[in-house]
């Protein structure tokens, strides 16, 4: 692989403009595309095997003509201290807020009187409307949106508390924090190679990979039904993965021109060598991501094929755009400064990567017990993980769905926020009514539940619909508990009646959804560290090294989930984090944050450990080996580090808590999996193993393809060919020219 990649690097450099017109060719094909292409619809949702989906399935088929997935809203009434909405006034100020909601929009279907539909509280003191609409909220225009919300605004000025929820309420704008990690990023780069020239090539190769990729995804979106949210996985993992990939190889290619060795020379010896790196890390995050096809939820599924496809643009952009640009940017890939200073004689600096790398190698046992300790301790938390799935409770305070949210609470029960929906299947049974009624009768003897709806039957008379209001809030482990109990006296309704009760709704399929990514969770989690385990064994020819990336790994998203629990459930730090409400984590949190994480720590663990082996394979003793591979490495894996740290960061100003916790969780796996284990514990294991740590089985060295990652097959092709050592990246540039 190295020499193929030698050859591509050199290629691309030779015929760099082609190159880089074809990639800008190519993205312009791909926005052209996705400009053409019909808009996505929302993704569609669906949990094959489960109760709540089957019993979905069921309401679509029997109820044709209800408008399931049609938006709706919530205007919710709150009277002054001491006043009812029964007065006149403030009942004259109700109907004319509803009224205006009624012109307002053609979108509109219906909008329901309080006092009609008896959906005033008992004290008189809060009411709800409910508005709905004749298409789902993806269709509804802004107009229509922002005509709700002003509709509110208006009516709070006769003293009442107007407040809305639902589908139909515009969310709050999230955007910003893109540009802010790639602002930092940029920074970082800049300070790591002290050349503008050479700090902007990652972000511009990223940025080109990320806008085919997520182009491409949006040309796609409509035929393929990937919804309107792949792209948001596609983009934050491709500008990850992308500026690694990118500095990587750029670092590998400024430190062959330190060798010595022409541009040209440099550009193949960088990919031959860093590409493969480069290459194998991609692999292991394209693995992780196209394992999500193991939860058996298609919309993960296609987020994460389509992630991985953009990883995937961004190892083809690092091995063949990167090369060309490299090209392009000449000598002022290395900073004005050290142009000026004309060719000299390197002399040797130790690195802080080196003095760190001694340290280590110094106290390896205290360094690797303080590690393991604190990560442990760090994930304790993690053994008391609830899942959930947000809702308007989660909103920041401030929003008019979480006070509409808080109003209907108090007013009428944390329950009454997430109902449970029955479907009662009487089709083989033949007496529905029947059915229905002994269904209630039993639904209301169980402990939890508040109150129970009549029934609705559809137009066959096989079927029925009933609302079940719990005494707890649809987040809490009560109605988890109160949904398991009223799934459990199913048997007995269908023994009894012949029919099947089948509980679905929001809160339902919310309760469903965290089952099932709690189920997948150890599937995914041993599917992709298996695979990437048989990857690094095939890169470092090593049983043991593959093994302590893999047991490092989990240490740092253990430590990472145990945190996040820390902090979001049980509320410590809350406030500095700038958390409203606490309660359980997103049920898609530990999912994502083992394949996210998991793609970013190999990253770093191919990036550093093949320094390492590079250094061995030449000849180095093992401990010299990590010293060297430090020298080399430290510097790039910090730098990567950091801009990820800083991007995810960003996501904390978000006012959406579950941005939060995302931006929360991944910036500490970043830290702990780049800083702990890979800069701490990593060369603390190499020191203490020696060279066991290189062991492998000779039956399995013979059965193994030997990929050459470190290149050492590639030198013994090129023997000295290039520019003599101790010549400076200007003197490789002379003689270059003389050439």
């Amino acid at each position: 692989m190295a020499t193929f990649l030698y050859r591509l690097g050199r290629f691309s450099f030779q015929h760099r403009f082609f190159i880089t017109l074809s990639w800008v060719a190519l993205l312009v094909m791909a926005g052209v595309g996705a400009a053409a292409a019909i808009a996505p619809a929302p993704s569609s949702f669906s949990m094959p095997g489960t109760e709540a989906q089957h019993a979905f399935d069921l309401l679509s088929e029997r109820f044709p003509d209800a408008h399931h997935d049609a938006a709706t809203a919530r205007m919710v009434f709150k009277a002054p201290d001491g006043a009812k909405l029964t007065d006149p006034v403030y009942r004259e100020a109700m109907a004319d807020a509803l009224a205006g909601v009624r012109k307002s929009s053609a979108q509109v279907a219906s909008v329901a009187d309080p006092f009609a539909a008896h959906t005033v509280g008992k004290d008189g003191s809060t009411a709800y409307a409910n508005i709905s609409y004749e298409v789902g909220s993806a269709s509804l225009t802004e107009e229509t949106k922002q005509a709700l919300v002003d509709t509110a605004a208006s009516a709070r000025d006769g003293g009442l508390v107007v407040e809305v929820g639902g589908s139909a309420v515009p969310s709050e704008p999230e955007g910003g924090t893109e540009i802010l990690g790639i602002a930092v990023a940029g920074l970082v780069l800049l300070i790591t190679f002290g050349s503008l020239v050479a700090a902007g090539l990652p972000l511009v190769t990223a940025l080109l990979g990320v806008g085919v990729g997520v182009s491409t995804i949006g040309a796609l979106a409509h035929t393929l039904d990937l919804g309107d949210t792949t792209s948001t996985l596609a983009m934050m993992l491709g500008l990850a993965v992308g500026i690694d990939y990118a500095l990587f190889v750029v670092t590998r290619y400024r430190a062959e021109l330190a060798e010595g060795h022409p541009r040209e020379e440099a550009v193949g010896r960088a990919l031959g060598t860093a590409g493969s790196a480069v290459v194998f890390a991609g692999l292991t995050v394209v693995i992780a991501l196209a394992g999500l096809s193991v939860v058996g939820i298609p919309v993960l599924t296609k987020m994460g094929l389509a992630a991985a496809g953009t990883v995937a643009l961004a190892v083809l952009v690092a091995l063949t755009l990167l090369p060309a640009l490299l090209g392009i940017a000449g000598k002022r890939i290395i900073g004005r400064k050290a142009r000026k200073k004309g060719p000299r004689p390197r002399r040797a600096r130790v690195t802080a990567g080196e003095r760190w790398a001694g340290f280590v190698l110094r106290r390896p046992l205290p360094v690797l017990v303080a590690g393991v300790l604190g990560l442990g301790a760090l994930a304790v938390p993690a053994a008391s993980l609830e899942l959930g799935l947000p809702d308007e409770g989660s909103l920041a305070a401030e929003t008019t769905q979480r006070k509409a949210y808080d109003i209907l609470s108090d007013g009428f029960g944390p329950g009454f926020n997430g109902p449970l929906a029955m479907v009662i299947d009487a089709k083989d049974s033949g007496d529905v009514k029947t059915a229905a009624e002994k269904t209630i009768a039993s639904v209301k003897r169980i402990e939890g539940v508040v109150a129970v709806s009549p029934a609705a039957f559809n137009k066959a008379g096989d079927t029925a619909t009933i609302t079940v209001v719990p005494s707890s809030g649809p987040g809490s482990k009560q109605t988890e508990s109160l949904i398991g109990e009223i799934r459990a006296a199913g048997p007995g309704i269908e023994a009894e009646t012949g029919a099947r009760a089948l509980v679905t709704g929001q809160t339902g399929m919310e309760v469903d959804f965290s089952q099932k990514m709690s189920d997948a969770l150890l599937p995914y989690l041993s599917l992709v560290v298996g695979l990437a385990f048989l990857l690094l064994m095939l890169v470092f020819r090593s049983v043991l090294v593959p093994l302590k990336a893999a047991l490092g790994f989990l240490l740092s998203v253990s430590a990472a989930l145990g945190a996040v629990v820390a902090v979001f459930q049980w509320g410590w730090l809350a406030d500095v984090v700038g958390i409203d409400t606490t309660g359980p984590i997103m049920s898609t949190m530990p999912i994502f944050m083992v394949g996210i994480v998991f793609g970013l720590a190999m990253d770093y663990e191919v990036f550093l450990v093949t320094r390492i082996r590079e250094a061995y394979v030449r000849g180095e003793s093992p401990r010299r080996a990590v010293v060297s591979g430090f020298r080399h490495g430290a510097r790039v894996v910090t730098a990567a580090a950091v801009i990820m740290i800083a991007v995810f960061g960003g996501f904390l100003g978000a006012t959406d808590q579950t941005v939060k916790m995302i931006g929360f969780g991944l910036a500490v796996a970043v830290f702990l999996d780049a800083f702990v284990v890979r800069m701490a514990i990593v060369p603390a294991v190499h020191a203490l193993l020696g060279r066991t740590a290189w062991w492998l089985p000779k039956w399995l060295a013979r059965v193994l393809p030997d990929v050459d990652v470190e290149g050492e097959k590639l030198r013994t092709v090129l023997g000295d060919r290039g520019c003599p050592a101790g010549v400076s990246p200007m003197g490789a540039d002379l003689v270059e020219q003389r050439q």
